[in-house]
């Protein structure tokens, strides 16, 4: 027998013996850590989510962890990559402005675009650059898809759209997914929104893309960008780790451009950080809210000081993330916003943002409302620079970030979005 066989024998014998190695407790390794946790968050002690070595995900219950191992893993452990609970997400709702102090400038002396207008957004217009060609998928709870401003700004797969009805018609087991899709209630289109006030997905929506109408002054950041709207969030915020992922796979497949994520928790889902890993190869920028501190008082919490409060997918800190705090009117960093030199990246206004809710405008405050205006800056530099990659947007954004005198800011910039500098900083940089 000649050398090359043998070698190849002793390597099948090799590989054979790892497969053997492969265990229950090394594909689903929180099985043996406490619920409770630092970083578990809250679990669903009967669902698990499954990465299976074909790349595909699925959602799987049992009674309870030992018997998931025993009467599915084990005889499937050869197919399966990672297993993790399905765990709970509860974002915080926008803050409630009329309970805080820290602003030393009247709301009623601020106009209602102020934020467009403090990143400079109107210089970029100007130069007739507004986000054409540039798909932005919003990740998060309904977005209305009738608000008079939205509705043209809505990416259309065409293979659904001009199919047959109740007929998948492009394959990717959602039927009349025309324009996105809800996975909360697995349907096409979301359930009609009772109470404005709960309105979160419009509004971030509206922020990012809202095409300007002759009765509203209000527009977004990059009107003529088109928007998939991604529903994995319910009504009141709440919602799981695999519908966000399930989300997040879908926004990449229709092809965005820029993922936004006004959302997060106490989470941190190992499949949901590979997840957001991969993006890079797949060129897509993703945005996410810093968050808004403790539910209380809405106090930020500082990142670098407090490791066991950390919130996901805010300070995974990837290459193609930016992740965003909250600015005031006077241009420092709000009191209830999350911070961090290290994981949070840029500030952008999110103090009374005027934005879409409803059919009409409503006013919100949050980290959730800083984030949409990078993702619609993002959007803007992109449709003047089309062949950018994820990251050289990303440098732009927070190269070029103002950085005003005695009020800097506890991000890695150091300073808040200005996407007119930006716009000079991606044509430097491609």
């Amino acid at each position: 027998m000649d050398v090359v066989k043998i070698i190849a024998i002793i390597g099948c014998f090799a590989l054979a013996a790892c497969a053997q190695q492969k265990e229950a407790s090394t594909v689903f390794p929180e099985k043996n850590t406490p619920q409770g946790s630092s970083c578990q968050g809250t679990r669903m002690s009967d669902q698990f989510i499954v990465r299976w070595e074909d790349g595909h995900l699925s959602l799987e219950t049992d009674v309870d962890a030992e018997s998931f191992s025993k009467n599915f893993i084990e005889p499937k452990i050869q197919e399966i990559k990672h297993v993790e609970f399905n765990k709970i997400i509860s974002i915080k709702k926008p803050v409630e402005t009329e309970n805080m102090d820290t602003e030393s400038l009247s709301r009623e002396d601020v106009a209602d675009d102020w934020g467009v207008s403090r990143i400079s957004a109107e210089s970029v217009w100007a130069q007739n650059i507004d986000g054409s060609g540039i798909v932005v998928a919003v990740v998060d709870a309904a977005v209305n898809y009738d608000h008079p401003q939205i509705a043209p700004r809505l990416s259309k797969n065409d293979l659904e759209a001009q199919g047959k009805d109740s007929v998948d018609d492009d394959g990717n087991g959602r039927v009349d997914d025309i324009y996105g899709w809800d996975f909360d209630k697995d349907q096409a289109k979301p359930s009609p929104i009772k109470d404005p006030s709960e309105d979160h997905g419009t509004h971030v929506a509206g922020i990012i893309l809202a095409e300007a109408v002759s009765d509203q002054k209000m527009r977004g950041i990059a009107p003529k960008a088109r928007l998939i709207p991604v529903k994995f969030l319910s009504d009141d915020g709440s919602g799981d780790i695999f519908h966000a992922i399930q989300g997040i796979e879908y926004a990449v497949a229709r092809k965005a451009n820029i993922i936004n994520a006004s959302w997060g928790g106490s989470v941190c889902s190992t499949d949901l950080k590979n997840t957001l890993a991969g993006l890079e190869a797949k060129n897509v920028l993703f945005v996410a809210a810093a968050g808004n501190g403790d539910d209380t008082y809405h106090i930020g919490i500082d990142y670098d000081k407090y490791p066991n409060s950390y919130t996901y997918p805010a300070v995974f800190n990837l290459s193609t993330q930016i992740t965003v705090a909250a600015t005031s009117f006077t241009d420092y960093m709000t009191s209830f916003s999350n911070r961090s030199f290290s994981l949070v990246h840029i500030g952008a206004p999110g103090v009374d943002i005027a934005s879409t809710a409803g059919n009409g405008i409503k006013k919100m405050t949050g980290t959730s409302m800083a984030a949409p205006f990078v993702s619609g800056a993002a959007a803007l530099l992109w449709s003047a620079k089309p062949n950018a990659k994820a990251t050289q947007i990303k440098s732009a954004l927070l190269n070029s970030a103002e950085v005003i005198a005695d009020k800097e800011l506890k991000v890695s910039s150091r300073g808040r979005l200005n996407v007119a500098k930006a716009l000079e900083e991606i044509r430097r940089l491609v």
